[in-house]
């Protein structure tokens, strides 16, 4: 398998994700146009784009997913709440590319997805498990909290995106207003760099993982924060990074966490 986050944070979002035989995308929260720039940084077509996932209707996840299948024909799925949601965001969509998923499980050629729930002030937001052939990959972004379901998918993976989404000091100090900040704090809102950290030590396990950092408020912190942030947890408890786990960062704003597995 191979994975790509294409763009991580409150910006916009995008993964890339292939087997021998099919490409998809989790989410394309950025204009058409940058999706197909950072699919070209990594060779690749968005003709060859078998389908678009979506995990909820926020903006900075929907708002290219419309230009992308209107020009490439690409379906697109999501459950029957989040379409309702981001209708008027991404615009008419061809009546055989509206993919509703009303079961938590589809096949695309050889590639298994799998939703599940997260917990995310959304319509019903999931987060997605790819397997091929044995080997998973997860994306979990956008978690007030880290639910016993969310751990029971990651448990398992190899290669898993992951919220590392603020500081709670810079948040609690910060610009943002009130409302705003207790919304983030809650457990519909955003994953803190601490407790991204404190998750992945609920899920280390006898597979070796890589852990790519995801997701980051461009307000509320710093990659080098969260980096640190989650390192210093991981190390408190006993993990030791690299022997035990790989982690890195997902940029904001161009291709990282490239992998093959």
């Amino acid at each position: 398998m191979k994975f790509c986050s294409l763009y991580s944070g409150s910006s916009g979002n995008s993964i890339f994700i292939a087997s021998e035989n099919a490409k998809i995308l989790i989410d394309a929260g950025l204009p058409g146009k940058h999706i197909e720039e950072a699919l070209a940084k990594i060779g690749e077509n968005p003709k060859n784009i078998d389908c678009i996932f979506v995990t909820h209707e926020h903006i900075d996840h929907v708002k290219g997913v419309g230009v992308l299948s209107r020009k490439y024909d690409i379906p697109v799925y999501a459950n029957e709440p989040t379409w309702k949601g981001m209708f008027k965001s991404v615009g008419k969509i061809k009546e055989h590319n509206i993919k509703i998923m009303d079961k938590n499980n589809v096949c695309i050629k050889d590639l298994d997805v799998v939703g599940y729930d997260i917990p995310h002030d959304a319509a019903k937001p999931t987060g997605y498990s790819v397997i091929c052939k044995g080997k998973k990959v997860c994306v979990a972004t956008d978690l007030g909290y880290f639910s016993e379901q969310v751990k029971e998918q990651l448990v398992d993976a190899e290669v898993i995106l992951l919220e590392s989404n603020h500081d709670v000091e810079m948040l609690k100090f910060g610009p943002y207003p009130y409302n705003l900040k207790r919304r983030i704090l809650s457990n519909i809102g955003h994953l803190s760099n601490e407790d991204c950290g404190k998750a992945i030590m609920d899920i280390m396990g006898y597979k070796r993982k890589k852990i790519i950092l995801g997701h980051l408020s461009k307000t509320n912190n710093y990659p080098e924060l969260a980096f640190k942030t989650v390192v210093n947890v991981l190390n408190d408890a006993g993990i030791k990074i690299e022997k035990d786990i790989e982690i890195t960062m997902a940029k904001r704003d161009m291709p990282s966490g490239y992998t093959e597995f």
